[in-house]
């Protein structure tokens, strides 16, 4: 049964749908996935070809507009629009620390999770889309981890698709988690040091919060344990467009005066909270890595030892000569799994992930080469989040990707930018640029 509603000029449709927990055995266990389809209320009546759209990440769900909010409502100027929850996200047969156990132990959690890459999402997508669109193929739009399954689409599935977006999104075709990581580094140097030549009041700022957690035990309201390394891991938010005005807002209410001295304040520490808990998101964590897999070799943890490579990012050194404190980007650390009260449970099944051998190839450079979907990526020309010169080598390699490669946005940009990047990648497509 689905359900129909409004919001102001849309009109949205809750749909759900069954699909094989591992597609190479359909007769197997099933899972449930959840999506919301949208349509302008004045085309309700219309047939509109059909526009998926998969979320960045891995571990979150679609985004919950209302109405025509960022770029929804320009693609509901000419498409119906499919907002999935990939498995494992949102309402999709939630995987966390609470339905996990389900499964039993950590090696039958982590080997349930290995079904959650961008290789089961595509198969997932392939599976409803007949039921979606009556056999027609659509339109994807891919979002960063998004765009990453959108490529693994073009290699396995392209016979699905009419045309390919992708923001923020086109990944290395063979890299290992270590080359991704050993290119990550620097370009967060890079971000933390335009960060503090806009705010240069915050490079003490930033000193005197990780000299008072080096020297205290502070445990956050929801029982994270906030260490330096956490803090500096707030760097996530110089990724984005206006990230940089938010760690300031955040650093320059850090502490107030109490009896025993300066303390976090209460308010400092509620935020902190919510950016830095896997509650909402733990796939993120748990698969953060895997997504890179692609042959024998272990994830092991790579950010956490490649970060080794680059000692300007330890907090206890960089206070000991005096520089400036680096904030960390978009990477997850083993310490993690301890710091956070909704990662705790699951940190025997991420070590598990991080040692697997058996990742399949995610890309097919051949078939890719031999491209006929139309395809055009938006670039972001620093991104923090995805190294751009890996990205620009990718698009060399899609026969017929055309590119919008711009320093207007950071990594959010389809959200920032909203009609306008859409609008752009939709002529790039067409040609019509």
């Amino acid at each position: 049964m689905t359900l129909s509603y409004r919001q102001p000029g849309v009109v949205l449709t809750d749909r759900s749908f069954t699909v094989p927990l591992d597609h190479d055995d359909p007769a197997g266990e099933t899972i449930e996935l959840y999506a919301r389809a949208a349509v302008a209320r004045d085309k309700a009546d219309r047939d509109l070809p059909w526009l998926l759209y998969l979320q960045g990440g891995p571990g979150f769900g679609a985004n919950r507009f209302i109405g025509k909010q960022a770029w929804l409502g320009r693609a509901l100027e000419e498409y119906r629009v499919l907002l999935l929850d990939q498995r494992g996200t949102g309402h999709s047969t939630p995987a966390n620390r609470q339905t996990l156990p389900l499964r039993g132990g950590p090696g039958a959690q982590a080997d349930y999770l290995a079904h959650f890459r961008a290789d089961s999402i595509v198969r997932d997508c392939e599976a409803i889309r007949a039921e979606v669109t009556g056999g027609a193929p659509w339109t994807v739009l891919g979002q960063s981890f998004g765009g990453f399954c959108t490529v693994h689409y073009l290699s396995t599935r392209p016979e699905g698709l009419s045309t390919a977006l992708i923001t923020g999104g086109l990944p290395s075709l063979d890299a290992h988690a270590d080359d991704v990581y050993r290119a990550a580094y620097p370009r967060i140097e890079r971000k933390v040091a335009a960060h503090y030549a806009r705010y240069p009041q915050d490079v003490a700022r930033a000193r005197e919060i990780a000299e008072h957690l080096l020297t205290h035990d502070v445990v956050l309201p929801g029982g994270y344990r906030l260490t330096a390394e956490a803090f500096q891991s707030l760097g996530i938010l110089l990724g984005g467009t206006d990230g940089s005005h938010r760690l300031h807002f955040l650093l320059e209410g850090a502490f107030v005066r109490t009896p025993a001295g300066p303390a976090l304040s209460d308010a400092f520490q509620e935020e902190v909270q919510g950016l830095l808990s896997y509650a909402a998101h733990p796939l993120y964590a748990l698969l953060h890595e895997p997504i890179y897999g692609q042959d024998a070799r272990p994830t092991a943890w790579s950010a956490e030892r490649v970060r080794a490579e680059f000692p300007q990012f330890d907090a206890a050194k960089t206070l000991a000569d005096d520089g400036p404190l680096l904030f960390t980007g978009e990477s997850v650390h083993p310490w993690m799994f301890d710091c956070d009260p909704a990662l705790r449970p699951l940190r025997e099944c991420a070590d598990l992930l991080a040692a697997r051998t058996d990742w399949q190839p995610l890309y097919d450079p051949a078939r890719l080469a031999a491209n006929e979907v139309p395809v055009a990526a938006a670039v972001y020309h620093d991104d923090m989040y995805v190294d751009t010169a890996h990205a620009l080598a990718t698009a060399r390699t899609v026969r017929g990707l055309r590119t919008y490669v711009t320093d207007e946005f950071e990594h959010d940009g389809v959200r920032a930018g909203g009609p306008r990047v859409l609008d752009r990648l939709l002529a790039l497509a067409r040609d019509d640029a």
